[in-house]
């Protein structure tokens, strides 16, 4: 079965990618086959397209491939280098304090990325996203990054998306993915606590989530999981298992190492403020299932520096510790690194994202590894400072609303929220209103109380 988000022709395209990043190479018979499918005759063709899916499964790995990227727990704790594992952490009114900053700053480094999400991967009018969403500010006056994106049309053929979260409408946090899961998360955690399982978290998308609202390699496996589990287990009235996260993550979904887990990450490390392993593990119980290797170790990552968000403010203290929970010789860890030397070359984000760029502008415009770039840059170069931070991550281009969400999360987390100083603020009016069934409309200052109880739940 394919998802609905694309053709199947298209999905196994993304796949040959997929492949080949894994260590696979695809041999030229095969890239044969695929080229020689029709555009459009093709593109359901499912007798021609399922065979060349099993054929491109079975390729083995190079034997150059230098990569070490597990994906059961254990062998990725083995493979991660020392970190602290576990801080210390405040309490009472400082704790939520700054989990209402948290959420306030996802909300707000999310609302800011919306509207340009859609230039900001594809670009327009032959520039790439960052020079579409640098031109589009330019002509209305407002480089750099300062405010909500305008709406207003100054005749040069560029426009923007979402008007609910542009300066002229916006009055709270509209529907997004990038809020959706973290209030999964939440609900999750409430409900079954630190012993949640993987198959708990796609209940609760079954459940609590649209089908329409979520995206890519969420779509395939939540699509995958519900064609392999009978109906009777879907209603609860038995268990199963047999189907193994190897399945839902990995069949017909090449979106595997896209950004799909990375953007949740943050209710688990509001949940675990203070101890980055645990935020870890239980994003890895959220990714497993849906992703593979780096698309994993990016929800690990990011989880494990919002929990030490909560304690350590340095941006580089944070990053090492992120990337002390993932293996060290993982994709993600060799580009993170290299990225932090070129940090030090760099006198300006921009020129930084020009190296990004150059090196990882192969990959998707939505991959889990390009994207981690443009926060880790937008936390060093915002200096932790709430505002330029996530203004930062949205100039950055590629999945600008993710971006700043994440980035949101991070300096939101640090700041709290009485520390945001922040014209991105008020106009949201501490309000979300997201198509998570039982959360139509809360407010932020809400969602931190009942974190903070989720908290108090998991360290008993």
């Amino acid at each position: 079965m394919f998802t609905g988000w694309t053709s199947p022709l298209s999905l196994l395209k993304e796949e040959l990618v997929q492949r080949e990043y894994e260590g696979h190479p695809i041999p030229d018979q095969i890239q044969e086959q695929v080229a020689s499918l029709d555009k459009e005759g093709d593109r359901m063709n499912i007798s021609a397209i399922d065979p060349l899916f099993d054929q491109i499964s079975e390729l083995p790995k190079s034997t150059a491939f230098r990569y070490e990227q597990p994906n059961d727990l254990d062998s990725i704790k083995s493979a991660r280098p020392d970190g602290p594992r576990k801080l210390e952490t405040l309490s009472g009114a400082r704790m939520l304090d700054q989990l209402h900053g948290a959420w306030t700053g996802r909300a707000c480094g999310c609302a800011l990325g919306k509207p340009v999400e859609g230039v900001g991967m594809r670009g327009s009018n032959g520039m790439d996203g960052r020079q579409t969403i640098r031109a589009y500010l330019e002509n209305r006056g407002h480089w750099p990054l300062d405010f909500y994106f305008s709406g207003a049309d100054v005749g040069d053929e560029l426009s923007i998306h979402c008007p609910q979260s542009q300066r002229e409408n916006i009055k709270f946090m509209e529907p997004d993915d990038d809020i959706h899961y973290t209030l999964i998360a939440l609900h999750v955690l409430e409900k079954h606590g630190r012993d949640f399982s993987w198959k708990n978290i796609a209940d609760a998308w079954n459940n609590c989530l649209p089908y329409n609202a979520i995206c890519t390699a969420e779509t395939q496996a939540i699509l995958n999981y519900n064609n392999a589990v009978p109906r009777s287990v879907l209603m609860g009235r038995e268990s199963v298992a047999w189907v193994t996260s190897d399945y839902t993550s990995t069949h017909r979904n090449p979106y595997r190492e896209w950004i799909g887990a990375q953007i949740r990450a943050d209710g688990w490390g509001y949940a675990c403020a203070g101890n980055p392993e645990l935020a870890a593990e239980f994003a890895w119980r959220d990714a497993h299932w849906t992703h593979r290797a780096n698309g994993i170790y990016g929800e690990m990552m990011f989880a494990a520096i919002i929990a030490s968000a909560f304690v350590v403010h340095d941006a580089k203290e944070l990053i090492s510790i992120g990337l002390s929970e993932i293996p060290r010789n993982c994709r993600l860890s060799e580009a993170v690194h290299a990225a932090l030397d070129e940090i030090a070359r760099c006198n300006d984000f921009h020129s930084y994202m020009d190296w990004v760029q150059l090196h990882y502008g192969d990959l998707s415009p939505v991959h889990t590894v390009n994207n981690a770039l443009v926060i880790i840059g937008s936390m060093i170069y915002g200096q932790m400072d709430f505002h330029k931070s996530i203004c930062t991550s949205v100039e950055g281009a590629w999945d600008t609303d993710c971006n700043g969400a994440t980035c949101g999360s991070i300096v939101g987390a640090a700041s709290g929220a009485q520390g945001l100083n922040s014209t991105l603020v008020s106009p949201l009016n501490d309000t979300i209103k997201p198509k998570v069934f039982g959360f139509e409309e809360i407010k932020m200052s809400e969602l931190a109380e009942r974190t903070l109880q989720v908290q108090k739940m998991i360290t008993k």
